[in-house]
C-alpha cells in the first residue's frame, strides 16, 4: 500500500476518496530506558534505546493505520501525519498515532 504525506500521489490520480483512517501504539519505556538515556544525557550521544522504541510505535502506528485503508478497500493513504505524546501519570508511556486520508487510484 502506498503512503504519502502529501495531498496525492504524483504519478496516479486519486478517483475516490474513502475517509480518515488512524493507527494508534502506546509503548512503555521502562527503568531501563530511562537510567541509559540519563546516562547519554550527561555524555553525550543518541539515546538508542528511546529510538528503537519510538521507531517501533511509529510502525505499529502505521501498520495499524494501513489495515485500515485496506478494509476500506483503499489504494493508498494521502496526507498521512504522525502525532507523538507522552502519556501516563510518570510520562513513562510513548504514544504515536498515524493517521491520514485512504484513497483510490486511477
Amino acid at each position: 500500500m502506498l503512503t504519502a504525506t502529501t495531498p496525492s500521489i504524483a504519478e496516479r490520480p486519486t478517483v475516490q476518496t474513502l475517509g480518515v483512517v488512524a493507527g494508534e501504539a502506546i509503548i512503555g519505556a521502562h527503568i531501563f530506558k530511562d537510567l541509559f538515556a540519563g546516562i547519554r544525557d550527561v555524555v553525550g550521544g543518541r539515546a538508542g534505546s528511546y529510538e528503537s522504541t519510538l521507531r517501533e510505535a511509529r510502525e505499529a502506528a502505521t501498520r495499524d493505520m494501513i489495515e485500515a485503508a485496506r478494509a476500506m478497500g483503499a489504494d493508498a493513504v494521502v496526507g498521512v501525519d504522525y502525532d507523538y505524546e507522552t502519556i501516563g501519570t510518570s510520562g513513562s508511556m510513548l504514544m504515536v498515532s498515524a493517521a491520514g486520508t485512504a484513497v483510490k487510484l486511477g
